[in-house]
């Protein structure tokens, strides 16, 4: 999936009047909608198996969010907050919908996918690919959410905070702990 770049005049553009904007027109709703794509599908991405699944799921979000944006008012949390709290709904629904799927580990090593020329590399990439996962299927919910809204979301602590209804030096403790947790583990 090929994402769009935020164009620099949106950039420029101050949030709020972009998003005052989308509110009385929906199709003023463009430069949020690229402002925002690639980090909620990132932390989308992190959530699901695929690529499609991720690009549907990105895609709902942004519907519920355009249609929910006449009715969003910062009230001290801001957009991107709100946005991903709907992000984090979403993916949450399309787990309970979510039909069983076949884990890549479990097919014939014929019918996985070659990584490269480099035959050596790709094992050794892979073994380290594969403890990560391990390490991070050990945590708990909670951490690996914190985890795909700070590196799939790239959301700060305090925007994290909003989403997850904690303090920011909260969340900032946490994701420090978790990563130290991380880094340790996989150095042994």
């Amino acid at each position: 999936m090929v994402l769009p770049l935020e164009r620099e005049s949106d950039a420029v553009e101050d949030e709020p009047t972009l998003i005052a904007a989308a509110q009385c027109d929906s199709h003023a709703f463009g430069p949020l909608y690229r402002r925002y794509l690639a980090r909620v599908y990132r932390y989308v991405r992190a959530h699901v198996p695929g690529e499609d699944e991720a690009a549907d799921i990105t895609q709902q979000v942004f519907l519920q969010a355009l249609d929910a944006l006449p009715r969003y008012s910062e009230r001290g949390v801001p957009f991107a907050a709100w946005l991903f709290r709907i992000a984090r709904h979403t993916v949450a629904d399309s787990y309970r919908r979510r039909r069983a799927t076949v884990a890549l580990e479990t097919l014939p090593t014929s019918l996985h996918p070659v990584m490269g020329q480099e035959p050596e590399a790709d094992l050794l990439r892979r073994e380290s690919l594969a403890r990560l996962r391990e390490l991070l299927a050990e945590l708990d919910h909670g951490k690996r959410e914190l985890l795909a809204l700070r590196f799939g979301g790239q959301l700060s602590s305090p925007e994290i905070a909003a989403v997850v209804g904690r303090s920011p030096a909260a969340v900032k403790k946490e994701l420090t702990r978790i990563l130290q947790s991380l880094k340790e583990r996989y150095d042994v």
